[in-house]
């Protein structure tokens, strides 16, 4: 029997709660994992919900193991090509660009322990703001006209999903608790792998063994760590998640108007007489 999207590492973003009292509106932002474990009863609710925009942060060789060939065409498809992460790898490296993902993960490899495999998440997450910097004006151009609902995903839904819908929500208003707290969520991606026998899979075929559990853990489950990794970057090279904002383009009226966008309207005080 085929398990509903809400038992997958699917969600609506919508509920969060901003510092100024306002909520995200809810049937804006999806955030999800991947298209590979979607399926057809998945499809069906998928297309009910009725998507305008997919951010598909995915690499090509992803896209091509696993398209979205659930949506249909009016459905607006993104592919950003956010390569660092574990699942990118295969990707021909980029001769311009500054990081060789290849030795990142290939030390992971070569020393497959839990202090290594927390230090190759935590460096994956420092370098994705980075990589995400030129597609941010475009997603949020997307929400600002009004292309919703919209999802933004990758392969596992936590890594570089969890970095470009947290920095959406930390420049929404939403609290740095409360993002951390909805990123936590995203352990259900490696628990359900565990119960399915993915995991064994997975690992086989990108390392060539199976690490041990700890291992595994650190590279399919979430860490609050990894994603103020890449906070920590983002307060060091840009000062403020609006500065960030700022260098890719999104100036302070696009902020604003997607503050509107994004967050329902406050509601009147009637509780005095």
């Amino acid at each position: 029997m085929t398990v509903a999207l809400s038992k997958l590492n699917f969600r609506d973003v919508g509920g969060l709660r901003a510092v100024d009292g306002r909520v995200i509106r809810p049937n804006l932002i999806f955030r999800s994992e991947g298209p590979a474990n979607f399926m057809a009863a998945h499809h069906e609710e998928l297309e009910a919900i009725g998507f305008k925009t997919i951010c598909d942060l995915r690499s090509a060789i992803e896209r091509e193991e696993a398209p979205n060939d659930w949506a249909g065409p009016d459905c607006r498809m993104l592919h950003l090509d956010i390569n660092i992460d574990i699942r990118a790898q295969g990707e021909e490296s980029d001769p311009a660009d500054e990081h060789d993902w290849g030795d990142l993960w290939g030390s992971l490899r070569n020393d497959p322990t839990a202090e290594r495999a927390h230090w190759v998440m935590s460096e994956s997450y420092r370098h994705m703001p980075a990589a995400l910097l030129p597609n941010m004006k475009l997603i949020v151009q997307s929400l600002i006209d009004g292309d919703v609902p919209m999802m933004i995903h990758c392969t596992a839904g936590k890594d570089r999903t969890g970095v470009s819908v947290g920095l959406l929500l930390l420049l929404a208003g939403v609290g740095h608790d409360d993002v951390i707290a909805d990123y936590q969520r995203s352990v259900i991606f490696g628990e359900n792998m565990w119960v399915t026998g993915a995991i064994e899979v997975g690992f086989n075929k990108m390392f060539g063994f199976m690490p041990d559990r700890d291992v595994v853990d650190a590279t399919t489950g979430v860490n609050p760590d990894y994603l103020e990794s890449a906070l920590a970057e983002v307060r060091k090279r840009w000062g403020t998640v609006a500065d960030y904002f700022t260098a890719a383009g999104v100036d302070n009226a696009m902020q604003a108007r997607l503050r509107e966008a994004m967050l329902e309207p406050a509601r009147a005080d009637t509780s005095a007489n």
